[in-house]
């Protein structure tokens, strides 16, 4: 009697992204040669930059739940087309996955597709460890093409990972940093920004800010997150994000995202003299 352990079946999906690998050149060529994390090949392959005419904003929130992806997609429907929104964070963590209202189906690069007005929404089909697991983004399919990148972990743990998504957050033509009006907001926004400051001064960040109106912010609140979240408000590089009940509640989905929350992405986009959309879906 054969005391072979039975091979385990192999799914239909498995092996249309085995051969998607294969055509890639994503194999190894002996035990553990040459692997990165999910077996994506070496650091040096795990290289993206964006193509020439491509502008690219990342959107970094202090903290989770602060409405960082709500803010990128408002600011891919403020923005004019061509535009897309890469969702950079795992599977359970995502925060677009009701977003769009055409799903487009799942790419070869493994990232789930959709659409939302003139927005193609890119978000991750698989659960991620890790930073450095975060799949490289397709290829711009436009010469004027904004990517705004959606990061979904946190400034220290991006920073310090060597990855393809630190890099491109390092290069970015545009970092908008989202936080909420409260002290602990606040006061995580001002540990973000001196994170970043070795590769962007505080001058160069937009400061996005859930809550009320900043003349109805608590007392001492604008100094909570210290000198460089103030020069930031000082400087006028601040966006307000109006509350929403029925978005808090029940998240993105199909119903069209506040008309206040795109006019202030729009104010975002303005001083970095980018084509807007006057006929967005609530604008």
């Amino acid at each position: 009697m054969s005391t072979q352990t039975p091979s385990r079946p192999v799914g239909v999906d498995e092996l249309k992204r085995a051969w998607h690998a294969l055509n890639a050149g994503e194999f190894r060529t002996g035990p553990g040669a040459g692997q990165g994390p999910r077996g994506r090949g070496t650091a040096a392959e795990d290289n993206w930059s964006p193509a020439d005419g491509e502008h690219t904003i990342a959107v970094i929130g202090s903290a989770g739940s602060v409405g960082a992806s709500t803010f990128a997609l408002a600011t891919g429907l403020a923005a004019a087309a061509p535009v897309r929104v890469i969702e950079c964070c795992s599977v359970t963590a995502s925060g677009l996955a009701a977003a769009s209202t055409a799903e487009l189906g799942l790419h070869p690069t493994d990232w789930r597709q959709g659409k939302r007005d003139h927005v193609l929404l890119e978000r991750a089909s698989e659960v991620l460890a890790g930073v450095d697991e975060v799949p490289l983004p397709t290829e711009a399919q436009n010469e004027t093409q904004l990517t705004i990148l959606d990061i979904g972990w946190e400034a220290g743990q991006l920073l310090a990972t060597d990855c393809w998504l630190a890099e491109a957050v390092r290069a970015a033509d545009q970092i908008v940093l989202v936080t909420t009006a409260t002290v602990p907001g606040m006061r995580r926004a001002g540990v973000a920004m001196d994170l970043l400051a070795g590769y962007w001064q505080p001058e160069q960040i937009a400061l996005a800010v859930r809550g009320p109106r900043r003349k109805k912010w608590p007392r001492g609140l604008e100094h909570a997150g210290g000198p460089a979240v103030r020069r930031v408000l000082d400087g006028d590089r601040c966006v307000e994000i109006p509350e929403d009940r029925e978005l808090a509640v029940n998240g993105l989905g199909s119903r069209p995202v506040p008309a206040p929350l795109i006019s202030a992405a729009r104010q975002l986009l303005e001083p970095a003299h980018l084509p807007t959309d006057t006929g967005g879906e609530s604008a």
